[in-house]
């Protein structure tokens, strides 16, 4: 059995890694395509796997390597990052952990146009008549504009027609960057 491990953890390793730094560079980039996203989150258990059939395979080793200072103070820094990363730069999940983007959009969704309107230096009937020279459907200024959208679908097309986006224009058919959460396109 132990020989078996030893065949398929480094190779496992290998290409879990190859997966990863892959599809993790190209997300940092904002030029992930296709099934690249969720290639890297759910495939990054094969990257576990991989790593922690190497540490069984090659316990001895590890071992030693956990003697040296050079090794501990490495690991240690990256330990320390880690610790870090959940106590600062936002706040944590369940108390409001939304990226602060989605935080202002969802705000100014639930707001009446009549509020959004002074916002970007119009007055609420020159917005109704943008946004429905847009294809949008406005009945009144009082209407928010998650109502005028319709839907999550169609509300990054909304937010494109009040801010000026020219990729807004248009396209009350649906949300032209495909993406729900504000992330950016792929151009």
């Amino acid at each position: 059995m132990m020989k078996f491990l030893r065949q398929i953890a480094t190779p496992i390793t290998i290409g879990a890694f190859l997966l990863m730094a892959v599809t993790g560079v190209l997300i940092f980039f904002h030029k992930a395509v296709g099934l690249n996203k969720p290639a890297h989150e759910w495939l990054s258990w094969a990257f576990l796997l991989g790593v922690g059939l190497h540490v069984v395979t090659n316990f001895k080793p590890f071992q030693i390597y956990l003697k040296k200072p050079l090794a501990l103070g490495i690991i240690g820094v990256f330990a320390a990052i880690l610790t870090a990363s959940f106590f600062l730069g936002g706040e944590k999940e369940g108390k409001g952990g939304r990226p602060p983007f989605d935080a202002i959009s969802s705000t100014i969704q639930a707001a009446p146009i009549s509020q959004v309107a002074p916002i970007v230096g119009k007055t609420p009937d020159q917005l109704v008549s943008e946004l429905k020279a847009k294809g949008f459907n406005v009945t009144t200024t009082e209407q928010t504009l998650a109502s005028v959208a319709g839907g999550k679908e169609k509300s990054t097309a909304v937010l494109n027609a009040v801010f000026g986006s020219e990729k807004g224009k248009g396209k009350a058919g649906g949300d032209d960057d495909g993406d729900e959460k504000g992330e950016k396109h792929r151009d």
